[in-house]
């Protein structure tokens, strides 16, 4: 592993393994190929997450370093969430995704185009399968816009949690899957959600949700949903986390039986 992803790592996994500033500021200074000031290294475990999925999205880390960085990370973040006044909430209390839409809007046969076989949460970027629900908006000239409503579509947090990894931007021919996304980790019931594909997001790193908060509008950002051929939707993953390993959680029994806004 070179030197300089060591010492990120050592960043990254600083506050969940109890290593004082004082005792690695010295070696962290010193190193020629990163200089991180001293005030970044106190940060919270959401932004720390983010970095972390950044190395994992662009396959800058091996899988051994990632289980072991994730498991410690959302041990910090539960920490964060309880400290910072978070709530559990229950399946009950769940949102549909998608402001003025409900299940009918997920197609793709009997399975609804959840197909779990071939993922793997640390491939990052170059994943396979689509342990995921697209839930498509009425946009018949795909811009962006919903047809009868005459307005961009919201995307609402369907649980509870954490804000802890997002893009912001995305430029056409970026080969960024998921475009403008965001994660959201839910200690409550020990999830990442996925909303990806987005137009423009609301909320930023470290933000408290609750379900029905705004995140996003719905877009068509992403390499494959931004091609004509690609109507505009939703792009949604629920991944468990069982064994300090995200595997894919199939939620549309939950969606079905969601609030809808």
């Amino acid at each position: 592993m070179k030197k300089s992803l060591i010492t990120l790592l050592f960043v990254i996994l600083m506050p969940a393994a109890g290593w004082s500033v004082e005792n690695t500021a010295p070696q962290l200074e010193n190193s020629p190929q990163v200089k991180i000031p001293v005030a970044d290294r106190v940060e919270s475990a959401a932004i720390r997450f983010n970095r972390f999925n950044i190395l994992l999205r662009d396959s800058k880390i091996k899988r051994p370093e990632a289980r072991t960085v994730l498991n410690a990370l959302l041990g910090d973040l539960s920490q964060d969430y309880s400290k910072h006044g978070g709530k559990s909430f229950s399946r009950k209390e769940w949102v549909f995704p998608l402001a003025g839409y409900n299940q009918r809007a997920i197609t793709g046969g009997r399975n609804k185009g959840y197909i779990a076989s071939g993922y793997d949460y640390f491939a990052g970027n170059r994943h396979g399968g689509h342990p995921s629900f697209d839930i498509f908006i009425r946009d018949r000239n795909q811009d962006s816009v919903d047809d009868c409503a005459g307005q961009q579509v919201n995307v609402l947090s369907m649980t509870g949690g954490i804000v802890v990894a997002l893009e912001e931007k995305w430029e056409r021919g970026s080969k960024l899957r998921g475009g403008v996304y965001l994660w959201i980790y839910d200690p409550a019931n020990n999830l990442l959600v996925y909303y990806a594909h987005n137009s423009k997001l609301f909320v930023g790193i470290g933000d408290l949700v609750k379900p029905g908060d705004i995140l996003a509008t719905v877009g068509r950002s992403g390499l494959n949903a931004a091609k004509r051929r690609s109507p505009t939707h939703l792009h949604m993953t629920v991944l468990e986390i069982k064994n300090g390993r995200p595997v894919p959680l199939n939620v549309y029994p939950d969606l079905v039986a969601s609030r809808k806004m």
